[in-house]
């Protein structure tokens, strides 16, 4: 047990601090796209903010629902519809690749499934592609969004760790960030417990249900308990807001037959709309709030495995949220439902972008808190917090939020009893208080979010973190 509790603990001080102007991340997907209509569903987004990350590989890959074939061609179908609209994209925000260099880093995976496609003989112009990308000479680490089966980015391990001096083969691990959606072949189990140091986000199993992931529309098809508005998930929202009148990209946007675009948490935390810290998903964000722990439990349907994970990865935990009913909410769940209206809304606005010049179309406001990040506070003390800096590109009308996130820090076990006070919670300015009787005898932080959302069509939101050092009582 110490033993794990100390390996936890190293991993969470390699993870590099936060940056909250984030550099573009360097994107990896691999999907079993065509399983399922999910799959084009998520590309669709992913493509329409393809200028907030630099996407440098789309590979088709086998999975537990597609086991001896691949689908490249879906792949390619969508990039050509993207490259229909991607000059009217470009009149709203820089940054968009071009339909050219998407198609020339389009690869197919090995047509079999799970560690059936793993080990000598079984590279794929997949996995070398990968393989080369992780080498570039790039210092940002590669995220490797696995929306179907792994077996690929195992094929690539395999090859690196078969080939390579130990020592080359660490730094290679050293520059990936894996976020899988489930479990959905076996080579995942194989990849977790042979590579104990790659970063690794998965809720394990092959419980969909039971699965973070699943919050970002799952409760329609699931029948879990939400406070969320699932019309924003269901197809006479997505047939006006996405699909119909929004150009040839929308055209290929399928309806949903089960849920919606399951695989975009992967991706959702990679936007950069200053809520989202990649590398701390205990931070929390569009694409769900993560904690850094060895799972005792037994996997949900986990393939061929019933045994617990042997090692910390980053996985299912809860958040505390009031939902449109007013009723609270505590589940893993609602680390992405929580912000589902802005997701949507926001992706909704970017379609429009497809089709509509700037001056028809709604932007995103920019959030601005005056001074730093990271401020101190101490027991007994009041600080004021001023967005009056924030602006909107299309001149709308701002409305200001201010969330006390709690569980991204470790002061959320009194946030209950008061042991902090915010006054003017929905004004540009507020006012933080930790009163006296939070007696503290070691410094703890605490998470607010300044969410700022405009008055435009579909309205928009974007943020501010600010993390509260809050120290004893001074003598």
């Amino acid at each position: 047990m110490k033993t794990y509790i100390l390996f936890a603990s190293i991993l969470l001080s390699l993870v590099v601090q936060p940056t909250f102007s984030q550099n573009k991340a360097r994107v990896v997907v691999l999907t079993d796209i065509e399983n399922e209509p999910d799959d084009a569903q998520s590309l669709v987004r992913f493509l329409v903010y393809s200028n907030h990350y630099d996407v440098e590989a789309l590979i088709a890959t086998t999975s537990t629902h597609l086991r001896d074939t691949t689908a490249e061609w879906r792949i390619r179908e969508i990039v050509e519809a993207y490259g229909k609209v991607r000059d009217n994209l470009l009149l709203h925000e820089s940054g968009f690749p071009t339909e050219e260099y998407l198609h020339s880093i389009t690869k197919k995976g090995i047509s079999r499934y799970g560690m059936g496609g793993v080990g000598s003989g079984m590279d794929s112009e997949g996995s070398d592609w990968l393989i080369d990308v992780v080498d570039k000479d790039d210092d940002r680490p590669v995220w490797v969004t696995v929306w179907g089966g792994a077996n690929v980015l195992a094929q690539a391990l395999w090859n690196v760790r078969n080939t390579r001096t130990p020592a080359e083969l660490a730094r290679f691990v050293a520059k990936m960030r894996v976020y899988t959606i489930s479990d959905q072949d076996n080579s995942a189990h194989w990849i977790r417990e042979e590579f104990p140091d790659l970063f690794y986000i998965v809720s394990p199993g092959e419980s969909y249900r039971h699965a973070t992931w699943s919050g970002i529309s799952g409760e329609p098809w699931y029948k879990f308990a939400s406070g969320a508005d699932t019309t924003l998930v269901k197809n006479p929202w997505l047939r006006e807001h996405i699909m119909e009148g929004h150009g040839s990209l929308g055209a290929e946007y399928p309806e949903v037959e089960y849920a919606m675009e399951g695989d975009t948490p992967s991706f959702l935390s990679l936007i950069n709309n200053g809520l989202n810290v990649p590398e701390r998903p205990n931070y929390g964000g569009w694409g769900g709030r993560y904690e850094l722990y060895q799972p005792r439990f037994k996997p949900y349907r986990n393939l061929e495995r019933t045994e617990p994970e042997t090692r910390p990865i980053w996985t299912d935990t809860q958040d505390e949220v009031i939902g449109n009913d007013g009723r609270i909410y505590i589940d893993n769940h609602a680390t992405i439902w929580r912000w589902r209206e802005a997701y949507q809304h926001d992706f909704a606005a970017r379609m429009d972008w497809c089709v509509q010049n700037y001056e028809g179309a709604n932007h995103p406001p920019k959030a601005v808190v005056s001074g730093e990040n990271e401020v101190t506070i101490s027991v007994g003390e009041e600080i004021t917090l001023d967005a009056s800096a924030s602006s909107d590109p299309d001149s709308d009308n701002l409305s200001y939020q201010w969330i006390h996130y709690p569980e991204a820090g470790n002061y959320w076990e009194q946030s209950w009893l008061g042991f902090i006070e915010l006054e003017n919670t929905d004004q540009a300015k507020l006012n933080v208080r930790i009163p006296a009787k939070a007696k503290l005898s070691i410094p703890q932080t605490t998470h607010i979010i300044l969410q700022v959302t405009d008055d435009g069509t579909p309205n928009l939101t974007r943020y501010q973190r600010i993390i509260l050092h809050i120290m004893p009582a001074k003598n």
